[in-house]
């Protein structure tokens, strides 16, 4: 079990932390420096997975301060493998993403997979395990440093049957929440959820994935892949997993978890103006007290693109709030300073709307 739990809203990815703590992702850019990985027509691997790490980092970063974003190389460099997952356990990682593209010597195959742990015994699992464990060869003493392991030898891969994972299911939890937004929301060929035996994720101490975001050797994907707007979608759906995972992750262990989101009054639709100023005759002067900033929480009942009208059937009759984050309008209700009064309401809601959370925000 994890030490900590985290809700991230799926729609537009507000991080819920509770109080102090933080969750911390590690995202490893296969190959680098003198290890170029697959090489396409024009590009090559290893700057492909940092230009996608660097984006997915970036997007937690801004928008979710309470995210701990850790990089196995930010450059262009070569990073061993048993030093990738040397970094994601010194760091206490939650979760470890290793971002890869595929290759193949025909130039047919297409789409995306995930990878977790695993003993598949499929011959290209096998295949594509021991081209990205071959790396481990470029490294002086390699065998000395992985206590004579082969990448090369199928023999060698008789460990990985010994070695029980006991972040398997949650692995899996993820890798199917990167499926389905790649697959579902950005129309890609599904190659599904594999196991395969990676040396990277055998030695990191928590849930990880080896994901493959398509084929450089495909000259139709390799031409996406290296587009603006491509890598953008890729990297918002990778975060966008990453929410759908926490969020399931803390409802299966009845956690309450609390959104972190700081926002400024003009982010903060009318109907939550906690602040007017009333008058003698007991009508709003319509100015806003210059009130020191305050902590309120609240019950978030959906995530939008779009301004919603008060009677909106989303809204389900509730007197609604909302706070705008980029692109997304995020609805709230029962905005309250004490918490305990909150939890009830969410204990109420749930009838209405099953998936609600608590969030916090400054006002």
């Amino acid at each position: 079990m994890r030490k900590y739990l985290f809700l991230i809203i799926a729609a537009c990815l507000a991080l819920a932390a509770s109080a102090g703590d933080t969750y911390t992702v590690v995202l490893d850019p296969g190959h680098g420096g003198k290890d170029p990985g697959a090489v396409g027509a024009f590009s090559k691997e290893k700057d492909l997975n940092l230009k996608l790490a660097l984006q997915v980092g970036k997007i937690m970063e801004e928008q979710y301060p309470d995210v701990k974003v850790v990089y196995t190389r930010s450059t262009d460099i070569f990073i061993p493998l048993q030093e990738r997952a040397d970094i994601a356990n010194k760091a206490n990682a939650d979760l470890f993403i290793s971002i890869h593209a595929n290759s193949s010597e025909s130039k047919k195959p297409r789409g995306v997979e995930t990878f977790i742990l695993g003993t598949d015994k499929a011959e290209k699992n096998l295949n594509v395990a021991m081209r990205e464990n071959a790396v481990m060869k470029l490294e002086a003493d390699y065998k000395t440093t992985y206590h004579g392991f082969d990448p090369n030898s199928i023999d060698s891969y008789i460990m990985f049957e010994l070695m029980q994972n006991i972040y398997m299911d949650q692995s899996l939890q993820f890798a199917e929440q990167v499926q389905k937004r790649f697959v579902g929301h950005l129309n890609r060929s599904d190659r599904g959820v594999q196991q395969a035996s990676f040396w990277v994720l055998l030695k990191t101490a928590c849930p990880s994935i080896l994901f493959e975001m398509g084929f450089i050797s495909n000259p139709e994907e390799e031409r996406f892949l290296n587009q603006e707007t491509s890598m953008a979608q890729m990297a918002n759906a990778l975060v966008n997993a990453l929410g759908a995972y926490t969020h399931k992750q803390a409802v299966k262990k009845e956690t309450l978890v609390i959104e972190s989101s700081k926002v400024n009054r003009t982010d903060v639709g009318p109907a939550s103006d906690l602040h007017r100023e009333i008058n003698k005759n007991g009508q709003s002067n319509g100015t806003v007290r210059q009130a020191p900033k305050m902590t309120y929480y609240a019950v978030q009942i959906c995530a939008v693109k779009a301004l919603l009208a008060p009677m909106d059937p989303k809204l389900k009759g509730q007197e609604c709030g909302y706070i705008r984050n980029g692109d997304w309008y995020k609805y709230y209700t029962a905005a309250d300073t004490d918490r305990n009064k909150v939890v009830q309401a969410q204990k109420e809601l749930k009838r209405l709307f099953p998936d609600c959370w608590i969030i916090k925000f400054e006002k």
